[in-house]
């Protein structure tokens, strides 16, 4: 995310004007839109004549610079597009004001959001600023007979490919050096800066040597090798935890996340400091017990504009945490962690003392 510049807008809103670089950056958007915000930015609209001079022909594109008050925020991943939708209240063309218009945000495209900023949407912004730093990173997992990659975004991990190549001995055992070419020639395609290779036992190190001689490009972007329990999305999330991620990207959302939800886990297993479900963190953010909180974005996102069903106002607890000195997390709901919270009912704390 590049930040283009900041003021303030009319009735105490600030005004941010600013450029989505990726798709992470977009997925930000998501969750920091919301209806009554007023978003601007270029766009076409297809504007319908019908005078004495031309025939109605249903309507031509034309560029305009509009402003909508947005009613629904629509993020399509895999189409590299947000969709934001709402009532042009400003535009170019004055006869276009009071429609209804969609704007299609898309990497490179500025736009400016006028709203009352909260706390916690400012960070993400600026998270997503920080982090356009950081180096693209894919995560190999390997064992005997099987390989996945996962890429790395800041909504979670996605999983890029899945190779199953029996090894061993058996009637269907094939050399290993099948799954290791698969392996390579799948990395080989992949456009990221740094592969972390993980898995269980020397699996990994052997493949380590073939990609080294048979795919030497593959080998210079392997900038470290870590020892897990398992591969795919289980061996991914230990290579979170050990902090591997941390030490390529300076930024990384889903490494705390993964680390924050299994110390909540613990401390849940063994009946210690740890609250879930809404009433109980109200309760704990109430007397000021809660060291940090856990939210999952889409419940948040639901509770603020009255999708939810909480009979507790979700950003008083929010102020409550934050003004004892709690710290905040928001989880993505598109990664593991954020699973895990959204079975807790979207909302924890990991507390600074048991309640009872």
């Amino acid at each position: 995310m590049r930040i283009s510049s900041r003021g303030r807008g009319e009735e105490g809103r600030e005004r941010i004007t600013l450029v989505p670089e990726n798709v992470d950056d977009l997925w930000h958007l998501s969750y920091v839109l919301e209806p009554g915000d007023l978003v601007s930015g270029d766009t076409t609209r297809r504007i319908q004549r019908d005078d004495e001079q031309m025939r109605d022909t249903g309507g031509e594109r034309e560029h305009l610079n509009v402003t909508i008050e947005v009613d629904d925020v629509e993020f399509a991943r895999f189409a590299n597009r947000l969709r934001v939708g709402g009532v042009i209240v400003s535009c170019s063309r004055e006869d276009q004001l009071g429609h209804h218009h969609t704007l299609n945000v898309e990497e490179r495209a500025e736009i400016t959001i006028e709203k009352q900023f909260k706390a916690d949407q400012i960070d993400r912004i600026e998270t997503a600023e920080q982090a356009a730093e950081n180096p693209d990173v894919a995560i190999a997992t390997v064992e005997e007979g099987a390989a996945y990659i996962h890429t790395v975004a800041q909504y979670g991990t996605e999983e890029y490919a899945s190779l199953t190549k029996p090894t061993g001995k058996g009637e269907y055992a094939r050399p290993r050096s099948e799954l290791f070419d698969e392996l390579g020639s799948a990395l080989s395609h992949l456009e990221v800066d740094a592969i972390i290779l993980a898995g269980p036992g020397f699996t990994k190190n052997d493949a380590m040597d073939y990609f080294e001689n048979d795919f030497p490009e593959v080998a210079e972007t392997i900038v470290t090798t870590v020892d897990t329990a398992g591969v795919g999305d289980r061996g991914v999330h230990e290579v979170l935890k050990r902090g591997a991620v941390d030490d390529v990207q300076k930024q990384t959302r889903i490494a705390e996340e993964a680390n924050l939800i299994d110390e909540l886990m613990e401390n849940i297993s063994t009946g210690a400091k740890a609250a879930y479900g809404v009433e109980q963190v109200a309760e704990a953010a109430d007397f000021g017990a809660v060291e940090h909180l856990l939210l999952l974005d889409s419940r948040l996102r639901a509770e603020r504009q009255g999708d939810g069903d909480w009979d507790v106002d979700v950003n008083d607890i929010i102020d409550s945490v934050e003004q004892k000195g709690g710290e905040v997390t928001v989880f993505s709901a598109e990664f593991q962690p954020g699973e895990q919270l959204k079975n807790l009912g979207g909302i924890a704390a990991v507390l600074r003392y048991r309640l009872q």
